[in-house]
């Protein structure tokens, strides 16, 4: 029987969420600009901190997923996580330099790494039979931070023009109130499985065959779906303005927020994975589309394109894998997942920023379009094996 109100603790975990993406977005499509205007860095330099800012997200999203497995224990690896990442928020506005944004970013994705795997793991046990809902919502109230994030950047900078440093310092507020939110956080481990090997080579020898195909999936669209900031930078380009890069990133949040948990309602009555093709399908148009993007008006409807497409994708996958992995395995499943997911975005973004240097600014919209339509055709192909 499907369980249709969300629990308590899953708008806890959102509301956690809410505040957390309203700091790091106030931020995220700052931070690039600010490099590249400010600082003077390359796009290789960006790209490449955007890769090892993954790469260090993902290693301990995996190692923490399999620990909380362990010790059975979620909830202490989303306080700890969040207030690291807290933490890290108002260093660039204190010491404004490019040492400075690389710790901050670091750090926060170390953070992020803590928290991803137990949180999610944590959200899945929530779920009966509604999981798509589940991660459906949570992914919207994060996502609605996404946009608030970036509006109050906006307005800071209306106010105070190019003061870069004073939205890192404000980004800390937020992230308190966010962190005092995790203290409400309870563990519910629905398993009654005794202590057994956990890690990931015996989870691997164990696991659904649908999870390795998933996992497969995953890894190679993400190595083609580089850092969004390229998306941001591609905007500015077309649009000549700072303001209206952030805008068309602002409305590509709200649309993602709003689809997010009508998508996963739907997934819930007719399956992951059509929903997960379509999101393929989506970014493909959208990837293709900036390739050839002149026009602001063009970029700010593919910006909405994107937004379905994440919805489409992001919280759809984790609530596949958790239709597949029982509870006591979900915490490694979704960190595997996610880990070599970040391994495969880091030399992505590194690719992609190659491949505007050197090549033009195109043709990383070229690779990563061709990629996610070969990867949608097979998903559409492979229907033996991937049922939900």
């Amino acid at each position: 029987m499907v369980k249709k109100n969300l629990p308590k603790q899953v708008i806890i975990l959102s509301l956690v969420s809410l505040f957390t993406d309203i700091a790091s977005e106030m931020l995220y499509p700052v931070t690039p600009i600010f490099m590249s205007t400010v600082l003077g860095a390359s796009m290789a330099v960006i790209g490449l901190l955007e890769g090892v800012a993954e790469v260090v997200s993902g290693f301990f999203k995996g190692y923490f997923g399999i620990l909380s497995d362990k010790v059975k224990k979620r909830a202490i690896f989303i306080s700890l996580g969040y207030g690291l990442s807290a933490l890290s928020k108002p260093l660039p506005g204190i010491f404004p330099s490019l040492a400075a944004i690389i710790t901050a970013r670091i750090s926060d994705r170390l953070g992020k790494g803590l928290r991803t795997a137990p949180r999610d793991a944590l959200l899945a046990s929530y779920a009966n039979g509604n999981s798509g809902a589940v991660f459906g919502f949570h992914r919207g109230m994060d996502t609605l931070g996404a946009a608030i994030g970036p509006a109050l950047a906006l307005l800071l900078l209306a106010f105070f023009p190019k003061n870069y440093t004073l939205i890192f310092l404000i980004a800390f507020v937020p992230s308190l109130i966010a962190v005092s939110f995790t203290f409400f956080v309870k563990d519910n481990f629905v398993s009654k499985e005794g202590k057994k090997k956990i890690g990931f080579r015996s989870f691997l020898k164990t696991a659904p065959k649908e999870y390795k195909i998933i996992l497969s999936l995953v890894v190679l669209f993400s190595f083609a779906n580089s850092s969004d900031v390229f998306l941001i930078l591609k905007s500015k380009a077309i649009s000549g303005s700072d303001t209206l890069a952030i805008v068309s990133y602002i409305f590509y949040n709200l649309v993602y927020a709003a689809s997010s948990y009508p998508l996963g309602l739907l997934s819930d009555k007719i399956g992951k994975k059509k929903i997960f093709t379509f999101g393929l399908l989506v970014f493909s148009v959208v990837y293709f589309g900036f390739a050839v993007a002149h026009h602001f008006v063009f970029a700010i409807l593919l910006f909405a394109l994107y937004g379905v497409y994440a919805a489409s994708t992001e919280g759809i996958t984790k609530a596949w894998v958790a239709d597949i992995v029982p509870d006591e395995m979900r915490g490694t499943a979704i960190g595997l997942l996610t880990m070599f997911s970040s391994f495969a975005i880091m030399f992505g973004s590194f690719f992609a920023g190659i491949l505007w240097d050197v090549v033009s600014p195109s043709a990383p919209f070229y690779f990563s379009g061709s990629v996610a339509l070969l990867l949608a055709v097979l998903t559409l192909i492979g229907k033996k094996s991937l049922k939900r």
